[in-house]
């Protein structure tokens, strides 16, 4: 089966999210609420990291609010809206790749290098769910798995018990489309894990290598 822009952003999103975790002892940069729970154990435990978990909400938020304004000035010029916004989000990633290698590895989280480091995949993470809302609403959100995994199991809880005709023609290919999303993801965060236990700070040139190769994705379908 040919990969998908979106089957191909979450495979991105589960990489990103895992060695952000890990090198910058457990920042979220694509899931970011998850620092909430992140940063209070920050607290009560004395770890580093608490600036950057409290940083990644707001960056997040500002980088969903530029993206939706660049879409739009785009737009309002009839230029195409989604491959400039993927190429802006391979920029993101590959500065992330340079502050890591150069500045890294982060022995503390809160360092400003580190909170570089870690704004631009957060930045990075809130354009690509900025795109997926605004360009590929018909697909699963590619960087929470949670609702995703929900639906997933109430689909295969249908399939167990039978359901037909409509129901299960509008039934099957959503969980099979979500499904593909939860699989991605989670592949993202071995492949991640196993890069960054081999390569170290070297692990972040991944990234931008297969959101290039989602850009390359998009344009074969037409949707860049």
């Amino acid at each position: 089966m040919k990969p998908s822009l979106p089957a191909v952003l979450t495979l991105n999103a589960g990489y990103v999210d895992a060695a952000g975790f890990l090198a910058l002892q457990g920042l979220f940069s694509a899931h970011v609420t998850g620092n909430f729970v992140t940063l209070a154990a920050s607290l009560v435990h004395g770890s580093t990291g608490a600036l950057s978990k409290l940083l990644a909400l707001p960056v997040f938020c500002l980088a969903v609010i530029a993206t939706r304004f660049i879409s739009v000035a785009l737009a309002a010029r009839s230029l195409s809206r989604l491959r400039p916004l993927l190429a802006l989000k391979i920029a993101l990633l590959a500065l992330a790749c340079v502050f890591a290698v150069r500045l890294g590895p982060f022995a503390d989280a809160d360092s400003p290098a580190a909170i570089l480091t870690g704004m631009m995949l957060v930045a990075a993470m809130g354009v690509q769910n900025a795109v997926g809302r605004m360009h590929l609403a018909s697909y699963p959100p590619t960087t929470v798995m949670t609702l995703t995994t929900t639906q997933v199991m109430l689909d295969l809880a249908d399939v167990m018990r039978g359901v037909a005709g409509a129901e299960a023609e509008t039934l099957k290919p959503r969980f099979r489309r979500m499904a593909v999303s939860v699989v991605g993801f989670a592949l993202g965060c071995g492949l991640a894990a196993a890069f960054y236990y081999f390569a170290g700070m070297w692990c972040f040139a991944i990234p931008p290598l297969i959101a290039c190769a989602g850009l390359t994705l998009g344009e074969a379908d037409g949707t860049a």
